[in-house]
C-alpha cells in the first residue's frame, strides 16, 4: 500500500540542504544535503513513524490535503511524499505473524489463477483500514 504525505521542505540559512517535516506526523523530521536526499530521509523516516505506530495498533494519522499546509517560512515549500509501506515492511518490520485464513474453494482456485499474492493483498486490505476512523 503506498501512502501519500504533504512534507515541507525548508532550505538551510547557511550550507547546502534541507530541513524536512511532516506535518500529519507528529516529530517526524529529516534532512539531506541535498534535494534528494532530503526526499529519501524523510520518505525512510516517514515509513518508519507509520510501522512503528502500526506495529502498536495505533491509528495510522490522515493525510492532510496539499493546499492546507502552509510554511511559516517563506522560503519553504511543500512537495508530497510517497511512503511504499508493503516495499518498507517488507525489509524493515521488526516481526511477522502467521495467521491461517479460510476461504470458499473457488476464490482460492481464481486467487491462484491469477498467481495473487494472498498475503499481499490481505496486507493491503488492513493497510487501507488503518487510514479509516473506527466506528
Amino acid at each position: 500500500m503506498k501512502l501519500i504525505y504533504p512534507a515541507i521542505f525548508t532550505p538551510y540559512r547557511t550550507g547546502d540542504g534541507y530541513e524536512v517535516s511532516v506535518p500529519d506526523l507528529s516529530g517526524c523530521v529529516a534532512d539531506g544535503t541535498t534535494l534528494e536526499e532530503a526526499m529519501d530521509n524523510i520518505c525512510d523516516e516517514a515509513a518508519r513513524y507509520i510501522l512503528i505506530h502500526m506495529e502498536s495498533g495505533d491509528q495510522v494519522p490522515k493525510a492532510s490535503g496539499y493546499h492546507d499546509i502552509h510554511p511559516h517560512d517563506p522560503d519553504s515549500f511543500v512537495s508530497l511524499i510517497m511512503l511504499d509501506m508493503g516495499a518498507y515492511s517488507d525489509s524493515h518490520a521488526l516481526k511477522s505473524v502467521r495467521k491461517n485464513i479460510t476461504i470458499p474453494a473457488w476464490l482460492n482456485a481464481y486467487g491462484e489463477a491469477r498467481d495473487v499474492n494472498f498475503s499481499r493483498l490481505l496486507q493491503d486490505a488492513l493497510l487501507g483500514l488503518t487510514q479509516t476512523p473506527d466506528d
